[in-house]
């Protein structure tokens, strides 16, 4: 095997910790991403290895490919219903466990399947947490019809939530405007740092045109933040803590 840099072990590390978590006959949403890829290599092994019996929701095409190729069977959340627990990434999180998603353009189905869980744990390495989100660009996503004026919208909202002229840049892959899996655009919106997440997201899911935001408010229960060395820790919302 390949010798991993030390952001991979991280990743990986985090993986191993998350894919523990996991017990046979659970409901298990599986997210998107390079640290979700490891995620689904480790989980992949230990049903080879146990014979876990799992349903499993995938948040993207990509993972499902990735999951099935190593033959962990994926079902529709539909077909599935409510479940146990969702392993994901993120971009940025905070300290409550308030996260930035989006980076693998996969935001909308990653919000419905880890709202459709019991918990939520995310995976990430130590460079994903900050005190303050918004220094990852906040991607969201847009239907594609009139998406210049649903931009335009967005414009006007940061203005009135006294982020102005930070830039929103539509998201392309080879020249041409990236499509989800559900076939929008995505928009990514360079904001430096979000002092009011709360009121942003609603602001946002309240414009016409705007499909789903990169924030996740209140949604994750649990992070795991793997290190170099292959060690974890967990992480819970700091207000859960101090209660």
């Amino acid at each position: 095997m390949t010798e991993l840099s030390p952001a991979d072990a991280a990743k990986d590390a985090a993986a191993r910790a998350a894919v523990a978590l996991v017990e046979d006959g659970m409901r298990v949403g599986l997210g998107t991403g390079s640290t979700a890829a490891f995620m689904v290599r480790r989980l992949a092994e230990r049903v080879q290895a146990e014979g876990l019996r799992l349903r499993c929701a995938s948040t993207s095409k990509a993972t499902a490919d990735l999951a099935e190729s190593l033959g962990i069977k994926i079902e529709a959340l539909d077909e599935i219903g409510w479940l146990d627990l969702t392993i994901d990434g993120a971009d940025e999180l905070d300290p409550d466990l308030n996260l930035i998603k989006g980076g693998g353009a996969a935001l909308l189905r990653e919000k419905i399947v880890a709202c459709a869980s019991d918990r939520m744990v995310v995976m990430a390495d130590g460079s994903k947490v900050v005190e303050v989100l918004g220094a990852f660009h906040l991607p969201v996503e847009v239907i594609p019809f009139g998406w210049q004026t649903t931009k335009e919208l967005i414009s006007r909202l940061l203005d009135r939530l006294d982020l102005s002229g930070r830039p929103i840049v539509l998201r392309k892959r080879d020249d041409l405007p990236l499509r989800t899996d559900e076939g929008n655009f995505i928009l990514d919106l360079s904001l430096q740092a979000i002092p009011d997440p709360a009121a942003l997201s609603a602001g946002l899911n309240a414009l016409p045109g705007v499909v789903e935001n990169g924030l996740f408010l209140g949604i994750c229960d649990l992070a795991i933040i793997g290190k170099p060395d292959g060690s974890a820790v967990e992480l819970r919302p700091e207000q859960e803590a101090e209660e």
